[in-house]
């Protein structure tokens, strides 16, 4: 959802994948290694990932090169950093957590159980998946920052001349996508016990198509946080359910690549009918 966001404010971030197993691995080398509690550990990597996302927004909005690069380089010294750092510390490509870590099961009850409904059992994961939806809807819908979304992402120009923050609202757009990234990873490995160096890297393309089928344009100004959750839902039932459709899952991504042109071309021809009607 937050993804989509930045995207509506006219800006990517190609670093959100890798975050997710950066703010993984960190967790459990502050606690595992460097025996910090569980609950500060997240605190630490939450500032940490929001650290980052302030960096790749000052850097975008100051130096004016494209957030496509700038967080390409982000991706780089972050997947760099997975590496080298978890080898430094454990002598393997992977952290572990166990259950006998303090604070695990408050925090895995809250992050990372599972659900019981109408006789089915479903990761905790979906609840929070609900509620960001709505809290980004509303923040879209309901406040003055959404407003400067929309203005950010549309003509960025015009915004500054109608007196819209552009800078604060870019910025603040990193911040969140880089937290939401890091809430992902804390997710992850709570859920797994574990995160591996190179998780997380390339699901990022996963996060741009989804907001992309979901009707988010690529340009920014349009978009919508429930759009963003649908096109979510339907890559995940593709990407699930060709496999068990009996179909050669080699053709899987091809499959998830022409959903994302098709999405791209109609979102296209949607927002330039949506501009010459308000033209006239």
């Amino acid at each position: 959802m937050f993804v989509a966001l930045l995207m509506i404010g006219g800006e990517f971030d190609l670093s959100t994948g890798v975050m997710v197993g950066t703010t993984g691995l960190l967790t459990g080398v502050l606690v595992t290694e460097l025996g910090l509690d569980l609950w500060t550990s997240i605190f630490l990597v939450l500032l940490f990932a929001a650290g980052v996302g302030l960096l790749n927004g000052w850097l975008v909005v100051t130096t004016g090169l494209p957030s496509f690069i700038v967080t390409l380089a982000t991706f780089f010294v972050l997947r760099g950093a997975n590496l080298a750092v978890t080898k430094q510390f454990t002598g393997t490509v992977r952290v572990s957590l166990t259950e006998e870590t303090a604070n695990y099961d408050q925090a895995a009850a809250l992050l990372a159980s599972k659900i019981e409904f109408a006789g089915a059992s479903f990761q905790i994961s979906i609840l929070w998946w609900i509620f960001f939806t709505i809290l980004a809807t509303w923040i879209l819908t309901r406040t003055k920052f959404g407003n400067w979304i929309f203005a950010s992402g549309g003509d960025a120009n015009a915004a500054r001349n109608a007196g819209v923050p552009v800078i604060r609202t870019k910025i603040i757009l990193f911040v969140m996508t880089s937290m939401a990234a890091a809430f992902v990873g804390i997710m992850f490995v709570l859920r797994l016990k574990g995160m591996q160096a190179g998780q997380g890297v390339g699901v990022e393309f996963f996060y741009i198509i989804a907001a992309a089928v979901g009707g988010t344009l690529l340009t920014g100004g349009m978009g919508s946080a429930i759009g963003a959750s649908l096109g979510a839902v339907i890559m995940g039932m593709a990407y699930i359910g060709i496999p068990y459709a009996l179909w050669d899952s080699d053709w899987t991504f091809t499959f998830l690549g022409l959903i994302l042109f098709t999405a791209v071309l109609i979102n296209t021809f949607v927002g330039k009918r949506a501009m010459k009607g308000r033209k006239k």
